[in-house]
């Protein structure tokens, strides 16, 4: 038995949230190397996909994010040395 199912039998699956942000600075795959490495060291993230050119940034979080966490992905991105511009909206 996995450790997601209930001793009687019954499955849930943790909810998982994607965000998106804008990252500028992200030219290469140097670039993409360095922001996912940061970001996705953080406790709370569970995955990070990063785009070359386009700058955007979809984290992975197990619970929905914050305006703590936003704040903390920014302080990791400036701490990288790129322009954290913000949450992208749908």
């Amino acid at each position: 038995m996995s450790n997601c199912c209930t001793t009687d039998g019954s499955c849930h699956t943790p909810a998982e949230s994607k965000t998106t942000y804008k990252v500028d600075g992200v030219g290469s795959a140097h670039c993409q190397g360095v922001v996912a490495k940061a970001v996705g060291g953080l406790d709370e993230v569970t995955a990070v996909e990063v785009e070359i050119g386009t700058g955007l940034v979809t984290v992975t979080t197990a619970a929905e994010p914050d305006e703590a966490l936003d704040a903390l992905i920014a302080k990791t991105v400036d701490e990288a040395g790129y322009n954290f511009a913000g949450r992208v909206t749908a």
